[in-house]
């Protein structure tokens, strides 16, 4: 069956009867956002995007967000030699410079952008959204609602129609009779000859927005903080458990959905005066008192006790699990001295120093917090909490209930090592994973930055962290990349807490001197657990992850919300060929690890 038949029977199944049979690709299609049922609008657009010969894009609107969305498309097309043309507009001064500087390093695209106002004349409003894709002759077009944003393209309430035509269909020479009167207007400047001009213009407006919006007035009931949607599901399932007579309960969270907070709402609302909070790290456990201290007030006293510190008498005591397993230490505490303990990161709890403690203390009621409590040596978590889950909330769920920043993850594979290229089954056959750390070789720094480069970030400047697998690695990086103009430093578990929460600041700061801020922190594990930096907008992982334990706690570095980010870029170096379904597994939280169950998510489209 030729095209023409196959766009006739399309026609005839969208328009005059729906059961008539047809083939999907020559069929007019409604193209909207739908998370609940895995659609976007997006899919669509990176479909024909992947398989086209050339492209035409208008839009009123483009972000950085919605560049990001598509970057790694249009870099595999810009080495392709596929031609694209796109056509934006400075209308409302909504589009992003950024996003155009970045569109317009792609060899393979010429960028224009619509003035709305030109010259004395009446101000004209544009509001195009046209996608177009040719190939072999056939142009499949994408027109309804959706802008160039990430927003537009994966979340909003969008209305669009994808419909396909021959090159002498009258509906796309209409179509291509406009784009040609607007590509080729005197109102349109080609991308160097006003991006300039239209940057300064989109600064000094935001700079107006930001004067006359100013810092809000905040209300006294403001300053109670409030528990988010998790937060208050997971307090009311506890009281229940809790009225049923249970000792024991689990909350499954994951990363930067806010567990700490869950736990000091639970202990607010259940008015618990002796608490036990146990944490492996000292930073994390300062972190965790003042969490509570935000959530609960000054009505009790709160303390910690870690090799540093030992105070014993506080109300809310905050321990490392080091100090508090010392036979010298559990001597200075009556074995029912807690209404509650709460174990932090509990998949920690096989360890015998985790036992001790639990074996010596005679709590009220027991609670485990984790983000992954599937431990790969088979040690059942859920067993030690009676089965007792207070609440359960995946990475999946997280992202579609906004409570997490959402991402755009990259697995970098086409790696070239002394001159062979590895994939999945190459590195296993060819490279030892420990050998295959050749990635502080010249080369291999050129390469990262190039991608770190491409991939970009959300914000005005790269607040990155990158974990290797070993010390000596990250040395070598680290040096490395600042003699390429970077600012980078490697931290270890070597290093003070004082030396850490520095490079932190120096990292997440805009208001010190520029020569003492950092762009990467380089570090092999520190910042796995417990370490909340919510401005990370980039997390590049260049260890062979095959745990989704670990995998899942180094993408949630970047999951936090933070001001001024609308999305974290996640660039895997390694590109997971050592386990292929590490991305499905750490979004859709399945315990079996079963790849047929993995095929089946990836094949229902992720909705991230």
């Amino acid at each position: 069956m030729g095209d023409i038949q196959k766009i006739y029977d399309g026609q005839r199944t969208a328009f005059i009867d729906e059961a008539w049979r047809s083939d999907l690709a020559y069929r007019p299609e409604f193209l909207s956002n739908d998370y609940e049922k895995g659609q976007k609008v997006l899919v669509s657009i990176e479909k024909e995007l992947q398989s086209c010969d050339s492209f035409y894009i208008s839009v009123a609107f483009i972000t950085d967000s919605g560049v990001e969305s598509i970057i790694g498309i249009l870099d595999e097309l810009q080495k392709k030699g596929i031609p694209g043309k796109i056509l934006t507009t400075d209308y409302q001064n909504f589009t992003q410079p950024r996003a155009l500087r970045r569109l317009a390093e792609l060899s393979n695209l010429e960028l224009r952008i619509y003035r709305t106002e030109y010259s004395n004349e009446e101000k004209t409003g544009f509001h195009t959204k046209g996608y177009i894709f040719e190939k072999s002759g056939l142009y499949r077009i994408i027109i309804g609602s959706s802008n160039l944003t990430a927003a537009a393209l994966t979340a909003n309430k969008e209305w669009n129609v994808k419909t396909i035509s021959t090159g002498d269909g009258e509906l796309l020479k209409n179509i291509k009779k406009e784009w040609d009167l607007l590509w080729n207007s005197e109102k349109t400047a080609v991308f160097d000859e006003y991006i300039d001009e239209y940057e300064t213009r989109y600064r000094l407006i935001e700079e107006q927005r930001r004067r006359v919006a100013g810092e809000p007035i905040p209300k006294i009931d403001e300053f109670k903080l409030k528990p988010n949607k998790m937060q208050t599901r997971f307090v009311q399932s506890l009281d229940e458990i809790r009225e049923s007579g249970e000792k024991k309960a689990l909350l499954i969270s994951a990363t930067g959905t806010g567990k700490t907070y869950a736990s000091a709402f639970a202990m607010r609302d259940q008015k618990q005066k002796r608490v036990l909070f146990l944490i492996h790290r000292e930073q994390i456990a300062r972190a965790a008192l003042e969490s509570y201290r935000k959530v609960l007030g000054s009505g009790y006293t709160y303390g910690i006790v870690s090799g540093n510190e030992k105070d014993y008498d506080a109300d809310y005591i905050f321990a490392t699990v080091q100090t508090m397993s010392k036979e010298d230490v559990l001597a200075h505490f009556e074995k029912n001295a807690f209404q509650t303990i709460i174990i932090d990161e509990v998949h920690h709890a096989a360890a015998d120093s985790y036992k001790k403690i639990m074996d010596y203390f005679n709590p009220q009621f027991l609670l485990g917090m984790t983000a992954t409590p599937e431990r790969t040596d088979g040690y059942d978590i859920y067993s030690d909490f009676d089965h007792n889950i207070a609440y359960e909330i995946r990475l999946q769920q997280a992202l579609e209930e906004s409570l997490l920043c959402p991402f755009h993850y990259f697995g970098v594979t086409d790696i070239e090592i002394d001159g062979r290229i590895s994939d999945d089954g190459q590195c296993e056959r060819q490279l030892e994973l420990e050998d295959f750390q050749y990635l502080t070789s010249e080369e291999r720094v050129n390469y990262i930055l190039e991608k770190a480069e491409l991939y970009g970030y959300s914000g005005n400047r790269v607040k990155g962290v990158i974990f290797v697998s070993r010390k000596d690695i990250g040395i070598e990086l680290s040096s490395k990349m600042n003699a390429r103009g970077k600012r980078t430093v490697f931290l270890s578990g070597d290093d003070s807490q004082n030396k850490r929460e520095d490079c932190i600041e120096r990292l997440v700061s805009d208001d010190i001197p520029e020569s003492e801020i950092l762009d990467y922190i380089i570090t092999v594990d520190i910042f796995n657990e417990g370490v909340d930096i919510p401005e990370i907008n980039q997390v590049i992982m260049m260890r062979p992850t095959q745990s989704p334990i670990i995998f899942v706690q180094q993408l949630g570095r970047g999951l936090r919300k933070a001001k001024d980010k609308e999305y974290v870029v996640i660039i895997d170096f390694i590109g997971n060929y050592a386990n292929n379904y590490m991305i499905p597994i750490a979004l859709s939280g399945d315990r079996s690890y079963n790849k047929d169950h993995m095929r089946r998510f990836v094949s229902g489209g992720s909705r991230l």
